[in-house]
């Protein structure tokens, strides 16, 4: 069944299975939304249980089913034994900070020796390089670790080769056949790794690492002969989930468990770097996947964007409640600038680019466009248009591009195609986000490249903009017991998406715009039902009128459900993503579920 709206979008609800929703309801003791959800879902019966109840005890895998891992842990046994200084080299985003931190907070509970080095997005860009490297072998840094970088750095890695230290690399990113000559790659995205973990981020890949070498540890006796308590490393799971939810991975399996227990460890405080950041964003209630992705996560990126490169990752190391507070104080600001800077260059592109919102995949270049931010607008512009967009910032005879994808169609695979046919320089990624580096006079045969790539899949991809729809509900339904009831399924994210509701024959009884592109709107069902309701940067959207006054037509409305707790009180309002004119149509959850 489709919905047309306002916004242009085909609203497509979601289909199941009457049997299943019957069966999970006797078997397992559900009301009928949830039933419903998890048939959605096609969450398979045998598997409801731990889906519901996700725990790293029963997801966690044998480290060692990851190849390399064996390897990476009796050579780190090595490095720990000989007190030996380690190097860990990540990346400026929230997976490489959390990586880096991850790693960084082990080794410091060990009493071991460290140097972390983050590159500068503008100078150095994206992975190791010579100089970087050079900065460890000065540091008299024996074994250096690539987090979340490393799977193509191959010059750099020979550099440390020849300089008779060994790297570790830890990462997720997508690879070729051929590999660097580091002395180890733990990736479950190598080609020949059959670990089934491809969709863990960086921070679970390291998180896996450092089970495994944790386990070696204990069983050597170290901790016993060093007089330590063994680090428990259940405490490091807000740093994994956090990383988790901000590199967008999947929310299954592992990385579901891993992302459940973590909020629990995030809401724990134990994390200083968090904990401050949580303070300065008056985050007072128990934090959500929304408070990582959107909340925590932009203002820890924002020092690899606009800011402090180390910053990231300086926040989550730090002991000190003052330097806490001073770092975690000026990422906030950083993120402020983050935000104006990518409202500036999203309006100019919209402006200046009109003439290639056709293509199929949209390939946008300007001279000195910010490259902290091109990647938050090519997700804007992807979300937009429902398209791949890759966004290259020109400085001098070079361009710097960032990615961003859509389902179906491999952006990191065609970038890395694109590397080995010498189309770019530089570059790689994974399925839905990449980045390269690629000289000027490349960038129409780059063009030419992609849209060859794109025509192989399948057009229905972009053909339309879904909003994808679980079930049409009452006005009645939006309260506490329902919303309690579709949060068994937390935590949604990635591969588990929260799930968006319809509710029909609706009037405005009264709105209101705030922070001036926001519509708060409290509106009236057929039943006498009242609900409140927001639709975010809605005052430039075509069904914003139908929200600010009343009007004599009705209207149908999309979204999802929201909890607001402030001074003690808890109440539920509909997130509107879009408003489709008056239809009737069947299916309705009756109010009486919720």
């Amino acid at each position: 069944m489709t919905v047309p709206s306002l916004s242009g979008k085909k609203w497509i609800f979601k289909r199941f299975n009457e049997n299943d929703i019957r069966y999970i309801k006797e078997n397992f003791s559900l009301d009928e939304i949830t039933s419903k959800l998890l048939s959605i879902r096609k969450i398979k019966k045998e598997d409801i249980n731990t889906f519901l109840n996700p725990s790293i005890k029963n997801f966690l895998p044998n480290p060692n089913i990851l190849v390399d891992m064996e390897k990476s842990t009796k050579r780190t046994l090595e490095t720990i034994i000989k007190n030996e200084k380690i190097g860990i080299f990540g990346d400026y985003d929230v997976d490489g900070a959390t990586s880096t931190a991850l790693l960084g907070n082990y080794f410091s509970e060990l009493g071991l020796k460290y140097e972390i080095y983050i590159p500068d997005r503008k100078k150095e860009g994206y992975g190791p390089t010579n100089n970087s490297f050079q900065y460890f072998i000065n540091k008299n840094v024996k074994l250096i670790f690539t987090v979340d970088c490393g799977t193509l750095s191959f010059e750099a890695i020979e550099f440390a080769k020849k300089n008779k230290i060994d790297v570790i690399v830890l990462d997720h990113h997508q690879s070729e056949i051929r590999l660097p000559e580091a002395f180890s790659v733990v990736n479950p995205n190598r080609i020949d790794d059959k670990s089934n973990l491809q969709y863990l981020c960086a921070a679970g890949v390291s998180f896996m690492f450092l089970v495994s070498l944790n386990k070696q540890l204990r069983s050597k006796n170290w901790f016993k002969e060093k007089k330590l308590i063994e680090p428990n490393l259940l405490n490091y799971l807000d740093l994994v989930s956090l990383g988790t939810v901000c590199d967008v991975v999947p929310l299954i399996g592992l990385n579901r468990a891993i992302v459940k227990q973590g909020l629990k460890v995030i809401k724990s405080k134990k994390n200083l770097g968090i904990k401050t950041l949580l303070d300065i964003c008056k985050i007072e209630h128990a934090p959500s996947v929304y408070h990582l992705g959107y909340i925590l996560g932009p203002r820890i990126n924002a020092g690899g964007r606009v800011g402090k490169c180390s910053h990231g990752a300086n926040l989550l190391l730090n002991k000190n409640p003052k330097d806490s507070f001073k770092i975690a104080s000026e990422l906030d600001q950083y993120n402020k600038e983050r935000q104006l800077l990518e409202k500036n260059l999203l309006e100019k592109i919209l402006n200046q680019s009109k003439n290639y919102f056709t293509d199929p995949v949209l390939i946008l270049s300007g001279k000195n466009w910010h490259e902290g931010i091109i990647g938050i607008v090519a997700a804007r512009l992807k979300e937009k248009f429902n398209k791949p967009v890759i966004i290259i910032s020109i400085d001098g005879n070079l361009g710097k591009a960032s990615a961003r994808s859509i389902v179906g169609f491999d952006i990191g695979s065609v970038i890395i195609s694109a590397t080995q046919e010498n189309i770019l320089i530089k570059g790689g990624g994974h399925k839905m986000a990449g980045g390269f580096s690629i000289k000027i006079e490349n960038i129409e045969k780059f063009k030419d490249f992609v849209f060859r790539k794109f025509k192989t899949i399948n057009e229905e991809l972009i053909s339309d903009k879904p909003l994808f729809l679980d079930s049409i509900i009452s006005p009645s339904a939006v309260n506490i017991d329902f919303y309690n009831k579709i949060s068994l399924l937390q935590p949604f994210g990635s591969g588990n998406p929260e799930p968006k509701f319809m509710i029909e024959n609706l009037n405005t009884v009264n709105g209101k715009i705030v922070a001036d592109k926001h519509i708060k709107s409290v509106l009236i069902g057929e039943d006498g039902s009242t609900i409140k309701s927001i639709a975010f940067n809605a005052t430039d959207n075509d069904f914003g009128a139908y929200l600010i006054k009343k009007n004599n037509k009705s209207f149908n409305i999309a979204g999802k459900l929201s909890l607001n707790e402030w001074k003690g009180q808890s109440n539920v309002e509909f997130i509107i993503d879009d408003i489709s004119v008056n239809k009737t149509f069947k299916n309705t959850v009756p109010s009486s579920i919720g």
